[in-house]
């Protein structure tokens, strides 16, 4: 695991406000509808992180597409600083669980990706330098995705989205595959790299310690169709530490409102 640069390179993102008014949404199943989210409203603040907690399957990772502009909503609006989401753009980011880096690529060629896309690689080689950089991990701008470990490829897949300079990362549980104690590691350099972008992230993520340590609110929906039925604020400041009280009475707060108070 590589360390974080004590120096990084500033990015130039603003976080971009989000409003999502009286979302709905459905999928049709063999013919019959299937509805995975009810009647979602809520707003972030620009330069805000906000965690997205709830059962698996009840809808997060869908709202994380309808924001994307991946898909759109069967009922309702989304909208970033004013705009109706209507189709996908650079300026919002989704980073998946699976780093997906093309093999062939060294880690260079990997982040480069968006930029060569939008035919501005030749004037902007200096961003992908920066992106590396800031993911801790210059030096490795040459290696292939076969000589990373897990930790290093997901820090690549951030790269690579931070490359564009995001003004809105959304974040599918972007760390579930690592091991635990890397993973513990890299939820410390998120809050660094967010901190130091600006943006607005959102996550979506099953892990009530991950979405308390990293995020500055955390919304609990409750199961499919998603409805939003708790909006916990954590109201602690960087850098947080995990024995804190605090975050053990928020803790045992988000697990009531999950049904799972009987297991603390």
């Amino acid at each position: 695991m590589v360390a974080l640069a004590t120096k990084q390179p500033e990015l130039s993102a603003v976080g971009q406000k989000i409003d999502i008014r009286n979302v709905s949404h459905q999928f049709e199943l063999e013919g019959e509808p299937l509805p995975v989210l009810d009647n979602v409203d809520f707003s972030v603040e620009p330069g805000s992180f906000v965690a997205l907690l709830g059962p698996s399957g009840c809808g997060k990772s869908t709202l994380l597409r309808l924001l994307a502009g991946l898909d759109h909503p069967t009922r309702g609006a989304l909208s970033v600083d004013g705009e109706i989401v209507g189709e996908p753009d650079p300026s919002r980011i989704l980073v998946f669980q699976d780093p997906t880096l093309f093999p062939w690529r060294t880690v260079w060629d990997n982040v480069a990706l968006g930029l060569e896309a939008q035919g501005v690689l030749k004037r902007s080689r200096h961003r992908v330098d920066n992106a590396i950089e800031l993911v801790g991990l210059k030096g490795f701008d040459k290696a292939y995705p076969h000589q990373l470990s897990g930790g290093m490829s997901q820090r690549v897949a951030l790269a690579r989205a931070l490359v564009n300079e995001p003004r809105l990362l959304l974040l599918d549980e972007p760390l579930g595959k690592l091991d635990s104690l890397t993973r513990l590691t890299m939820q410390t350099e998120l809050v660094s790299l967010w901190q130091r972008a600006g943006l607005t992230a959102v996550l979506v993520t099953h892990d009530v310690e991950e979405a308390l340590f990293l995020s500055q609110r955390v919304l609990i929906f409750g199961p499919r169709p998603a409805r939003i039925v708790a909006d916990i604020r954590v109201d602690l400041p960087y850098p947080r530490h995990r024995g804190d009280p605090r975050l053990a009475e928020l803790r045992r707060e988000a697990l009531g409102h999950l049904g799972l108070a009987a297991t603390w």
